[in-house]
């Protein structure tokens, strides 16, 4: 480790299995180090005074206290990096939903089957995600309460056939509810690509259209694109946008992972290159790696006006980072003024 402290991990879980089965995939890795294990939030919460992990990984269904319950309140009282690790994950979107919404940072979902062997195979998930918690900043989603006010415009498109082109990965979630929250209801279309499993996309599509003035919903293959819709890539396929005499079409591909992802935010931003080019608004929200840079700079090749999120409103500062460093963004912004810098360009 040449001298780097290891980071130090907690693991809140209330299977003995679970908990033992972790200590020994977590504590596999040199950089970093299992300091606990608790069977339940109560005593997660003195553990947590005790031993001062850097990151927790937490379990939803546990005796005396819920992990989301637990994660209301660590966020509100002590905010720290936490990675869910749940088998609720991956049939219950409404709840990994939630904890992300709360401030978990991301999650995992437990495998149905071989438990132990399917833990075992997703070692280097689990340490990647750790990492990237350790990194992140904690709770950065702190969200107002209630709807935000839209934002204010001329009432005329400079250009009809504008298009807004968003990207996002880690911390997406709650960034793309800032972002689309204060947008009107006459706004372009919207198409993200939000990193995010097949199994969630469709609940999250649902969750943004109750909270937006646009009318959200997952993006289906050869629809039309229109105004005032937001369309979000589903998770088992690539969203790209062609051009359809005046308009746009949607185009879904289960072609392989770009930057080992399905779908890709650089596949949809490099789909609009010649189908958009210079009508595109193209934005790269918080998230782990360098998805969305390249399509972004050939974007911005293109004529495209395009906007990253800052550093101190990301949670994970890597995509937008990437972007920047390759001369790819016009303008580096804070997440609450992206919207507004938008619209400024559209009336």
């Amino acid at each position: 480790m040449n001298g780097t402290r290891r980071i130090r991990v907690l693991i809140v879980d209330d299977s003995a299995l679970i908990r033992a089965l972790l200590t020994e995939v977590v504590g596999s890795f040199p950089d970093l180090e299992v300091v606990g294990a608790a069977a339940d939030p109560l005593r997660a919460r003195d553990m947590i005074k005790e031993l001062n992990p850097d990151v927790l990984t937490l379990d939803v269904e546990m005796p005396r206290m819920d992990g989301l319950t637990f994660l209301e309140r660590l966020m509100r009282l002590r905010p720290m990096p936490v990675l869910m690790i749940s088998s609720l994950t991956e049939w219950s979107s409404e709840v990994a939903l939630d904890a992300l919404e709360l401030g978990a940072v991301d999650f995992i979902a437990k495998p149905k089957l071989d438990v132990v062997s399917g833990l075992q195979e997703y070692a280097e998930e689990i340490a990647r995600k750790i990492r990237m918690a350790f990194r992140s900043r904690a709770a950065s989603c702190t969200q107002g309460e209630g709807m935000v006010s839209p934002v204010r415009h001329s009432g005329k498109l400079s250009a009809p056939e504008k298009i807004i082109l968003v990207g996002a990965s880690t911390g997406g979630t709650e960034a793309l509810k800032v972002f689309l929250e204060p947008m009107p209801e006459d706004a372009p279309a919207i198409l993200i690509t939000q990193h995010m499993p097949e199994a969630f996309t469709k609940s999250f599509a649902v969750r943004l259209n109750g909270l937006c003035r646009m009318n959200v919903k997952e993006a289906e293959e050869g629809e039309r694109v229109l105004p005032g819709h937001v369309y979000v890539a589903p998770g088992h396929s690539h969203l790209r946008v062609t051009r359809n005499g005046t308009g746009y079409t949607l185009r879904l591909g289960g072609d392989a992972p770009v930057n080992h992802h399905r779908p890709s935010v650089d596949v949809l931003f490099q789909s609009a290159v010649q189908s958009v080019g210079a009508n595109g608004l193209v934005i790269l929200l918080t998230g782990m790696g360098r998805d969305g840079a390249q399509g972004m700079l050939q974007m911005r090749q293109a004529g495209a006006f395009t906007i990253a999120q800052n550093e101190a409103t990301s949670v994970v500062y890597g995509m937008p980072r990437a972007a920047v460093e390759v001369g790819a963004v016009d303008e580096v912004l804070p997440l609450d003024a992206i919207a507004r810098r938008v619209l400024e360009r559209l009336y």
